[in-house]
Formats: structure tokens, C-alpha cells, sequence
């Protein structure tokens, strides 16, 4: 058996609700914790949904301040206004609510806030050193399965993004309360679910690092998340459904960060920083293609996987691996998001910018299980128009 190592957050609490009693899951934790900063966005913040948690952490002699100042695809001022108010607040426990990029705020947040490194100067794999604050995350969307991974997206220009990898990123506690997504649109909870389930197919066929704990994980997420996604998005208040969506975005984000993703990502990524499309859906349309143009070195994993996605398909590989594609295509359609880069305002003069763009991705690009070429990857993009 190949060499493998394989690292995860310290402590799971998957449970609807668990947010209420959120004083008592950090002072069992974080014995003399005092002052506890959250870090949301201000859409989050309006919902209300922070008043019970906060509520049962000053019960317990916890203060509590809210840094609200996140926005999607969050930039270096961002983060460093967040470890500003920090520092000022004299915090000694970060607690990250909300989406993909709440959560990476909160990480650097936790590192950064009693650590003299810049920003800048921790942007790679395994730059941040020393120790950080004691660290929460709770998702408030099943998608992105920050909470468990150690990687947090920095925006560093008009289009561009660089990465933090490190250890040091992952939680200590991550809280899974199905509760918080309760009033997540149907297209949201479509997006950020297909997302998710990117991240366990692409775990699962990765060149790099792809391991029997990985395997496990992104199977167990793809079932969750194949057998839930639709009720979530017809049925909001489905509490079960949204706790299994949860566990299920969770499940896939400890495979990934443990078998890295490739080209569905690297493609997705340009369409987002160009066209600022949501990642999740993104990545939803760019997948069939991806799949497809991959399918020659990956069918047999990808038949496997058919074999949890549609477990009545049956025949060859080739066939099964259709399978598999044909079930993604017939989700996003059931679900209502756009199915086409048309559909969000890309035309076929965008697809050299889009192609250019995706090939500046070597780190995800290398992961792929089929080299892929800049004519590969507009081509790609012209299927997807």
C-alpha cells in the first residue's frame, strides 16, 4: 500500500440546534476563555441567528464581539480589518460563522491576530509558523467544508487569489448545526451542495495524494449528499435533509484537503474572479465537461462512484461513468441553477481569457488525473457555453 498521511480538524459536534448551547461546547473545550470574537458577514448578522449562541456564551462569562465586515471572495484589507479588531478587542478565542469565506477569514484571523508574520508573507503550503488562537468554525451553508480543511482563499487583485495552506488552519471545534441553514435559498443550497459534491468526486480521482481514508469519506459525502440535495432545495425546512447536506459538505472537505482537487477547480476559478459567478456554481458548470473530457484515464474510478450516485446503473465502465455525468447534469437541472456559462453572461469571445486564466492554475492543474492543455481547457469552456 502507498505511503499516506492524512490530517483532520480535532473535534466534530454534528447536531441540529448544537449553536445553542454554544457557551457550554467552547468553556468544555477552552477552559478560561474570555473574550470570544465572531467572524460573519453582515447578510448572516441580520438573520438574527447569532443571538442565541452569543446569548449562551455570555451565560458563561464569555464576552462576545461580532466582526461582520466579511463579503464574498474577501480581500487583504478584509483580513487584516478583522485582525485589527482582534487585537484591539484583545480576543482569545476566533469563532468563524457563515459560508466558505467567513470560515477563511476567521483561520487567519486565529493566526495571525498574536503572530508579527504580514499576510503576504504566508501565501504558499507551510508558511504560517507558530501557534494560533484557539479556533471554531460553524457552516452556515453545506457547501464549501472550510471547517475542516486547512486552506483559506485570499482575493489579491482585481482577479486574482492566492492561498494560505498550513497546518495551523485547522479547527479545533468544528459545530455542524443544520438549524443555521434553515433559510437558504434553493439555489444556494444547490450550488453550495453541488460544490460539495465536486469536492468528493475530485478527492476521490485525484493524481495526487488520494488515499484509503479519503476514499471512504468522499463516498459516505457523495451518498449523503446524492440522496439529500434534492429534498433540500424543494423543501427548506427539512431539518434532517440540511443535517445530512451538513455532514455530508463536511465529510467531503476532509477528503479534500487530504486528496487535493484539480480541474474542475482550476476551470471554476476564472469564471468566479472574471464574471464573479458564486465557486459552487461555478464548479457545477464546468463539471459534466470535466468529467467527461477526463473520462478516458478516470472512467474506472468515476464508475464507482456511479455506483453510489445511481446505484441502478449498471453495463460497462464506459457506461457506468456516463451514468454518473448524465445524474450531475439532471441534478443542477432539477435544482433550477444554470446549467450554461451562457446563462451567466459568458459569450464564446470570453473563452481565450477564461482558457489563459485556468492554465495559471498548476497547483490544482497537477492534480488532475489527465493532463490538460490550454486548448483542452477551451475547449472545455466551449462545451460548457
Amino acid at each position: 500500500m502507498t505511503a499516506f498521511a492524512f490530517s483532520t480538524v480535532a473535534s466534530i459536534v454534528s447536531e441540529a440546534h448544537a449553536t445553542a448551547r454554544l457557551g457550554q461546547l467552547v468553556t468544555e473545550r477552552f477552559a478560561g476563555t474570555r473574550r470570544a470574537l465572531l467572524v460573519t458577514d453582515a447578510g448572516f448578522l441580520r438573520t438574527g441567528l447569532l443571538d442565541g449562541p452569543r446569548a449562551s456564551m455570555e451565560q458563561l462569562g464569555i464576552r462576545t464581539s461580532v466582526f461582520s465586515g466579511v463579503v464574498a471572495d474577501p480581500a487583504e484589507d478584509i483580513v487584516m480589518d478583522a485582525v485589527a479588531f482582534a487585537r484591539a478587542d484583545e480576543i482569545d478565542l476566533v469563532i468563524g460563522f457563515g459560508g466558505g469565506s467567513s470560515m477563511d477569514v476567521a483561520k487567519l484571523v486565529a493566526v495571525l491576530t498574536d503572530n508579527e508574520q504580514p499576510l503576504a508573507s504566508i501565501y504558499g503550503i507551510g508558511n504560517v509558523r507558530g501557534k494560533r488562537l484557539p479556533l471554531v468554525q460553524v457552516p452556515t451553508t453545506a457547501g464549501t467544508g472550510s471547517e475542516v480543511t486547512n486552506i483559506a482563499i485570499v482575493t489579491t487583485g482585481a482577479t486574482t487569489k492566492m492561498g494560505v495552506v498550513a497546518p495551523q488552519l485547522y479547527a479545533d471545534l468544528a459545530i455542524l448545526d443544520a438549524a443555521l441553514t434553515l433559510g437558504l435559498p434553493p439555489l444556494v443550497t444547490a450550488a453550495t451542495g453541488i460544490d460539495a459534491m465536486v469536492h468528493a468526486i475530485e478527492a476521490y480521482t485525484s493524481k495526487h495524494k488520494k488515499n484509503p481514508i479519503s476514499d471512504v469519506l468522499a463516498r459516505q459525502a457523495l451518498t449523503l449528499l446524492s440522496s439529500n440535495l434534492i429534498p433540500a432545495c424543494k423543501q427548506g425546512s427539512n431539518l434532517a435533509a440540511r443535517q445530512a447536506m451538513l455532514l455530508g459538505a463536511c465529510l467531503a472537505g476532509q477528503a479534500f484537503s487530504n486528496a487535493p482537487v484539480a480541474a474542475v477547480h482550476a476551470l471554476a476559478y476564472p469564471i468566479g474572479g472574471i464574471f464573479h459567478v458564486p465557486h459552487g456554481l461555478s464548479n457545477s458548470l464546468v463539471l459534466p465537461h470535466v468529467l467527461r473530457f477526463n473520462a478516458p484515464e478516470a472512467a474506472p474510478l468515476y464508475a464507482e462512484l456511479a455506483g453510489v450516485v445511481v446505484p441502478h446503473a449498471s453495463g460497462s465502465i464506459e457506461a457506468r461513468t456516463e451514468a454518473l455525468i448524465v445524474a450531475m447534469q439532471q441534478m443542477a437541472r432539477m435544482t433550477g441553477i444554470q446549467t450554461s456559462l451562457g446563462q451567466v453572461g459568458i459569450t464564446e469571445d470570453d473563452l481565450d481569457r477564461l482558457a489563459d486564466d485556468a492554465m495559471l492554475q498548476t497547483r490544482l492543474l497537477g492534480n488532475n488525473p489527465r493532463e490538460l492543455t490550454r486548448a483542452d481547457a477551451y475547449a472545455i469552456y466551449a462545451a460548457a457555453l
